[in-house]
């Protein structure tokens, strides 16, 4: 009996970042089990609606390279009518959306409109986010329309999941998570010394990692007025802020500057290519999410690859994959206070747990490993 065939449409190689990476293990993931192709975009986000400098991996190190079908242009009505046409073709045994943004409303709507009756009951919408960080009205709006025509959905966390229940009209709801990022740890990091000898990084030195694009959203503003408080406890803090600025880079500096921390906070405005992650975690004591509002993230993912701990913020889904003292601490957002007293805390308690073992432990217990015998239920709508 041949295999199930799964076509799923999201971003992947060329292109960069989390949705990449994440629909990449999905492949990677289902392959062995299932006829996995991925309908691919030509075109993601046209340029002057993306506020980073390129969309594309430039990366010397390809870690994740699934095979793909460039095939949909998010802006051409053409392109999701032509989509459209060929998944008509494919007679496959489940289509997989990978939905993230309201941007795609109109593209995904056409496209699972066009083949709904020919794929009756095998539409699946899987929701890394239901609205975007920074969401307003006419984003709750595109999210309804984008999702209309999903006859099911696959939620990343518990969160995701209780917010989809306002749009999903009662179609069942699966569950999973994103799958641990180690991926990283497969390229040489041997680099991490000379990278912290030429960051000026001393042994001894306390180091906290901000890592990922910045956006309001994710709270560095809050982190760096933080940073005074930690210094006057323990000179030896050093702050690591590595990760492509969207928000004004001078509105960060300027922080740095009013609190005198030119010497305690390096930034790193830069989209960091594969093979230069590692060094920065490997350098790094703890990895701070101090996020304003976040459905799950991909950086506490790729901390855990490390066996890093974290600090987060109880918002969205963060809290729901970090246990309490084992694996990081969670704190309440938007409070300066929080962040020192929950650093504090981890320098106080980091000779007495065991965060390694604790973070493989919840590595081995994630869900993502089950996903193609979770595949294997939505298929047989079980």
């Amino acid at each position: 009996m041949p295999n199930k065939k799964i076509i799923i449409i999201g971003p992947t190689y060329p292109y960069r970042g989390g949705n990449s990476l994440f629909i990449s293990h999905i492949y990677d993931l289902l392959k062995e089990e299932f006829d996995v192709k991925i309908y691919n975009y030509k075109l993601l986000y046209p340029s002057i609606l993306f506020p980073g400098t390129t969309q594309i991996d430039k990366s010397q190190s390809i870690i994740k390279k699934a095979n793909s079908i460039r095939i949909i242009n998010s802006v051409s009505p053409f392109s999701w009518i032509y989509t459209a046409k060929r998944l008509k073709q494919e007679n496959a045994d489940l289509i997989v959306f990978d939905w993230w943004h309201p941007f795609f409303s109109f593209c995904h709507f056409t496209i699972s409109y066009l083949i709904k009756k020919k794929y009756n009951d095998k539409i699946l919408f899987i929701t890394e986010n239901i609205v975007s960080h920074e969401s307003h009205f006419i984003d709750r709006i595109l999210t309804k329309i984008g999702l209309k025509n999903a006859n099911k959905f696959l939620a990343l966390s518990d969160n995701v999941a209780k917010n989809l229940r306002d749009v999903s009209e009662g179609k069942k709801i699966y569950k999973s998570q994103l799958p641990i990022y180690d991926c990283y740890n497969e390229i040489e990091h041997g680099a991490s010394e000379a990278l912290g000898k030429y960051l000026g990084i001393m042994n001894g030195n306390k180091v906290l990692l901000f890592f990922g694009y910045v956006r309001k959203y994710k709270g560095l503003d809050i982190l760096l007025n933080a940073m005074p408080d930690l210094l006057k406890f323990d000179h030896s803090f050093r702050l690591l802020v590595v990760g492509e600025f969207y928000d004004d880079e001078s509105t960060y500096r300027e922080i740095i500057k009013k609190n005198e921390l030119e010497n305690y906070v390096i930034l790193i405005n830069k989209f960091v290519p594969n093979e230069e992650v590692a060094p920065y975690f490997s350098l790094s004591d703890l990895v701070i999410l101090p996020y304003r509002n976040a459905t799950q993230s991909g950086i506490l993912n790729i901390a855990y690859g490390f066996l890093k701990p974290v600090l987060v913020t109880n918002v969205g889904g963060l809290a729901e994959f970090v246990e309490e003292g084992e694996t990081g601490f969670v704190i309440q957002p938007n409070s300066v206070k929080e962040i020192v007293a929950g650093v504090k805390n981890f320098y106080d308690m980091k000779s007495k747990i065991n965060f390694d073992q604790n973070i493989k432990n919840i590595v081995g217990r994630n869900s993502f490993k089950q996903l193609p015998m979770l595949f294997n239920q939505i298929i047989n709508n079980n």
